[in-house]
């Protein structure tokens, strides 16, 4: 396999962008570099789709290595054959490389070996050629009858060579790949309900007595019918209708008319049920489980991605509000930089409901710190403190807002070593009520210190293969990140470890020398940083961003290998470094347009593409791509589940897209689910295909549950309101 040339054609790029693209993965850039710096050399594809591209690259090549094993293998045993190579070479998955080795791969001791060990593979060969059509298969045996090496008589020795034939048969790699066709295009995987007394049984009652086509089975069941497998609920099993799969087995080795046919025919039978169906079922259920995962994760990159990236609630005072009962709610004012101002514990929830004692020391710390809004954690006690600071803000006529965001993964941090050197004055509790505080005011910098599996998008996470997950959610970070640009002089060592180029202990070289020195004045002074050479600079100077330094451009994405060429373009239409300072380059994109692009480009040395994304950086320096996304809900009421009705028209904020829908936040502390059926009037593939987690969106109440803590909602226009779905 041309492997290039697969890239090339499978993701649809030009020969020369494509060998490009491999080239920079090899020669060790990371993807962000790529994506943004490196565009008139990969035609302008995004960082998403080079991870895909560097993904597939990685598998292309893995499937060469195991070609090159298992010809190597099959060589040195003295089998190999102009039909095995050519088999090889055009397979295109490791299932059929494996297939092709099958026959040749070391086995331990198996009923075939030991006939083999006995001399039966010529009666064997005898059976198969079914060219016998006078006396017996019996009297055919009787030459291999010896009791000294374990063959006692003509039955023995016949079912010797017909365990030869049922392995033979099971190794056929072509068999197997028609066979694997009609189980994924007709099998059908079922379950049945083992444990039905005990409690956790309810969880899967809708699998109790389940069957649904292997084609059509959706991924999120798939997750569902492994997980009560693996809890001992449930027994799932795929299959398809055995006679026609023997009859299929049956075409390429039985032939009519020999007395040896009948032992033929058994042994097709047997080695179908015996050895071919219980490893294609295998294969079956692992090919649904990767596909399913593959989706899952794919979910936890669609719903962390925006939730990462969504707006930050800039220079606002802000009050952590982390809800509990028993113990108190944990609240700490932060500035508008994140610098803690001030902490304390109040009771206004169950069972102390000390209101008005809470309500005058809140309000104490509202006047004295001019706090502008509240960010309220939305676990346990939410509801009740959410009533509470609704009622609490109404003091302030508008002037003070309130905000719910999600705390996941806010104990984890605040009992990290982490949050342990970031506030060592400060127990774990009110840690949380810092990290609630500061999600609002900067999500991206505040979530990037937690382990994104605690972060709570997505479905089964603790399902997924730990290292894949973790591989993506990585890139996710990573992406997001350099998409924003990190602040040199502020940021933390976690945020500085997911700069491309950086790891954790770059990181904390960088930290150890802005301590050591002061703040960074230019970018080029990161080459002092030990460790940090000039690869790991070329790859992060462009994603770090220095305020009021020595150059305006290292407070842009301008990479510094730009910096000349963007001098040249300045002087070439008359601007001047106060111009870029005083933001007076208005008139650039069409001075440059009425020149040319390509001409401009030309006589500064860049690309266009380049070009265009230098200007942009130009006309905003220390722009925040998060700032042209829409802004978070900020509330000053609340309602109750009791106060809903069918048809109430609300607005709410997507918390998490799944499979099926999307749970879609209305103010009412249990979050409703849109189901993919009530996303729009038009069809929808998917879900994350029109919503994402943090979007704004216009619902009306389908149905409410009080009892079961369950509401359902619409988006549709022409929707069955208060109809069951």
């Amino acid at each position: 396999m041309d492997v290039l040339k697969q890239i090339t054609e499978e993701f649809k790029l030009k020969d020369e962008h494509a060998k490009n693209i491999v080239s920079l993965l090899d020669d060790g850039n990371t993807i962000p570099f790529i994506a943004r710096y490196r565009k008139e050399m990969t035609g302008h594809i995004d960082d998403q789709v080079l991870r895909e591209l560097s993904d597939r690259l990685n598998y292309l090549r893995n499937i060469e290595k195991r070609k090159a094993e298992v010809t190597a293998s099959i060589t040195e045993q003295g089998k190999m054959t102009d039909e095995i190579a050519a088999a090889l070479d055009g397979a295109t998955t490791l299932t059929e490389v494996e297939d092709i080795y099958r026959p040749y791969k070391q086995k331990k001791k198996t009923r075939a070996t030991i006939a083999v060990a006995k001399g039966l593979e010529p009666l064997a060969d005898i059976l198969i050629a079914q060219n016998v059509t006078e006396g017996s298969a019996e009297e055919l045996a009787r030459p291999f009858v010896n009791e000294e090496i374990g063959v006692k008589n003509e039955k023995e020795a016949l079912a010797g060579a017909q365990d030869i034939l049922a392995e033979r048969i099971s190794d056929d790699a072509e068999l197997r790949k028609k066979l694997r066709r009609i189980y994924l295009k007709n099998g059908e995987i079922s379950s049945k309900l083992q444990k039905s007394e005990e409690d956790g049984a309810k969880t899967y009652e809708m699998y109790a007595d389940y069957a649904e086509p292997v084609s059509q089975i959706k991924s999120h069941r798939v997750l569902a019918l492994n997980r009560g497998e693996d809890e001992g609920y449930l027994k799932v099993k795929v299959s398809i209708d055995d006679e026609f799969a023997v009859r299929v087995c049956e075409v390429g080795y039985v032939k009519e008319g020999s007395v040896t046919t009948p032992c033929v025919r058994a042994a097709v039978a047997d080695g179908y049920k015996r050895l071919i169906q219980p490893s294609i079922e295998r294969e079956i259920r692992n090919a649904l489980t990767e596909d399913a995962q593959e989706q899952a994760i794919k979910m936890f990159d669609v719903n962390l991605r925006p939730l990462l990236m969504q707006p930050p609630v800039k220079d606002k005072v802000t009050m952590g509000f982390d809800p509990a009962y028993r113990t108190g709610c944990k609240i700490a004012v932060v500035d508008g930089t994140g610098k803690v101002l001030d902490t304390t514990v109040v009771y206004p929830t169950p069972p102390q409901n000390k209101k008005e004692e809470a309500r005058k020391v809140l309000g104490k710390m509202i006047e004295k710190y001019g706090v502008d809004v509240i960010s309220i954690g939305n676990g346990t006690a939410s509801k009740e403190s959410e009533i509470f600071v609704s009622d609490l803000v109404k003091d302030y006529g508008g002037k003070v807002t309130y905000a719910v965001v999600s705390e996941a993964g806010a104990s984890v941090y605040s009992g990290s070593p982490l949050a342990a050197k970031e506030f060592p004055q400060y127990d774990l509790t009110l840690r949380s009520a810092i990290s609630i505080a500061r999600r609002l005011q900067d999500p991206l910098a505040e979530l990037i210190k937690i382990d994104p599996k605690a972060i709570g998008v997505g479905q089964y996470q603790h399902d997924m293969p730990a290292a894949r997950l973790d591989a993506v959610l990585d890139g996710v970070l990573e992406d997001c990140v350099n998409s924003v640009g990190v602040d040199l002089n502020t940021a933390s060592p976690s945020l500085l470890s997911h700069v491309a180029g950086l790891n954790a202990s770059i990181a904390g070289n960088v930290i150890a020398y802005r301590e050591e020195n002061g703040k960074f004045r230019r970018r080029k002074d990161l080459l002092k940083v030990p460790k940090l050479g000039a690869k790991a600079y070329e790859q992060c100077a462009g994603f770090l961003r220095i305020r009021d330094g020595e150059n305006i451009l290292d407070n842009t994405a301008v990479h510094p290998e730009s910096y000349a060429a963007t001098e040249k373009l300045l002087a070439l239409f008359g601007y001047t470094d106060e111009d870029v300072k005083e933001r007076k380059l208005s008139g650039l994109p069409e001075k440059i347009k009425k020149f040319g692009e390509a001409k401009a480009a030309e006589e500064c040395g860049l690309g266009v593409p380049t070009m265009n994304d230098v200007v942009t950086e130009l006309l905003k320096p220390g722009r925040d791509v998060r700032d042209s996304l829409p802004k978070p809900e900020l509330r000053s009421d609340i309602m109750d589940i009791n106060d809903l009705k069918v048809g109430m028209e609300l607005t709410g904020t997507v918390r998490n897209v799944i499979d099926f829908g999307a749970f879609v936040d209305i103010g009412v502390h249990q979050d409703g689910l849109v189901h993919i059926s009530e996303i729009s009037d038009g069809y929808v593939r998917h879900p994350s295909d029109v919503l994402k987690v943090g979007q704004t969106v216009k619902v009306r109440v389908l149905t409410v549950d009080p009892k079961k803590n369950r509401i359902g909602l619409t988006m549709r226009k022409n929707g069955n309101v208060g109809k069951n779905h």
